[in-house]
């Protein structure tokens, strides 16, 4: 099956000494994504680290530097936000952007929740939910549910429902997900499903038949079935116009990180799939034979974390020239 739809996501990693440069490149690589033809930029999510804290900002910045290309977050984790000052935020961005955003959430407890809860959630803590219903408190308010009675005070007129309301927002909401009870409810509440180079290891322990396991648990309980939107994201590195020195680098990123692929990491019984580093025409044979990614029509290659910005621009051109039409995509006219 050709491939329908082409992304890419990044981390936008930054020196602390100098922020605005690494969020310009972020915004930098998001438009040449958009002049190759790439049909998504997805950007992820990084809090009290030298990343993306804010992927809503950075993506309501990329609205304005582009026009065509679908602009998503992959993941925002639920256990920081608001939901109801987060659809704000989100349906604020789809409105600039023309109706491009695509909303990639997650949920569970902040990470190292131990260390941030005090300044997080001073005096709620304690009480806070961070189960799947966060995600639909979410969803509600996004699509448009009332949370509380509409009137008039004097010359202020308020609303029923968050404003501003974007009516196909709530259709273009993503779940990453990367276990069985994930991708079943977000089948079950018609999301979209995001699944990464990152799955749990509960009835196998081959990470692309896991992968597929999630992708068809996920549209047997979705309302479209096998028309549920799922994107792919794999850690993918071609090297056809890398110079050697760039190979070499890839080459050792990605043999750093192969020993965890061999076996589930730690007590969640983690799975990493391998990063695809080489020439277009071997990535795009390894991936035919994927199990995941022969499930799904789209993708959102992940970019490396650590390279440089001439890096991502070389990786970033031969995913678009060479393999995207290896993998049967077609830019869009």
């Amino acid at each position: 099956m050709a491939l329908q739809k082409l992304g890419f996501l990044t981390i936008g990693l930054f020196d602390a000494a100098d922020p605005r440069r690494g969020h310009e490149s972020t915004l930098e690589v998001i438009q040449l994504g958009e002049r190759l033809g790439f049909d998504s930029a997805w950007v992820r999510h990084r809090h009290l680290q030298f990343g993306i804290s804010s992927p809503v900002a950075v993506l309501a910045a990329a609205s304005q530097r582009t026009s065509t290309i679908e602009l998503g977050t992959a993941v925002i984790p639920l256990g920081w936000e608001n939901p109801l000052r987060l659809a704000e935020d989100l349906a604020t961005v789809d409105v600039l952007s023309g109706g491009r955003l695509n909303p990639g959430v997650s949920v569970g407890p902040p990470m190292h929740f131990d260390r941030v809860r005090h300044a997080l959630y001073p005096d709620t803590a304690d009480a806070e939910d961070f189960s799947y219903e966060r995600v639909r408190r979410l969803l509600d308010l996004v699509r448009g549910v009332p949370v509380t009675d509409a009137g008039v005070e004097g010359f202020e007129v308020f609303s029923d429902r968050v404003q501003p309301h974007s009516p196909g927002l709530g259709s273009r909401m993503w779940y990453g997900g990367g276990s069985l009870s994930s991708a079943r409810w977000a089948g079950e509440h018609g999301m979209n499903f995001l699944t990464s180079s990152v799955v749990k290891a509960e009835e196998s322990e081959d990470f692309a038949e896991i992968q597929r396991s999630h992708i068809r648990t996920f549209r047997d309980h979705h309302p479209d079935g096998e028309r549920a939107r799922v994107s792919q994201g794999l850690v993918v590195i071609p090297t056809d116009s890398a110079t050697p020195e760039q190979r070499r680098r890839y080459e050792e990123y990605a043999r750093q990180r192969t020993p965890r692929t061999a076996s589930p990491q730690g007590p969640a019984r983690m799975m990493f799939a391998p990063d695809l580093v080489g020439p277009s025409e071997r990535i795009a044979e390894r991936l035919h034979a994927h199990a995941g990614y022969q499930e799904v029509r789209e993708v959102a290659f992940a970019l490396p974390f650590s390279f440089e910005h001439d890096d991502y621009v070389q990786i970033l051109t031969d995913i678009a020239t060479v393999l995207g039409p290896a993998l049967g995509w077609r830019r869009s006219p």
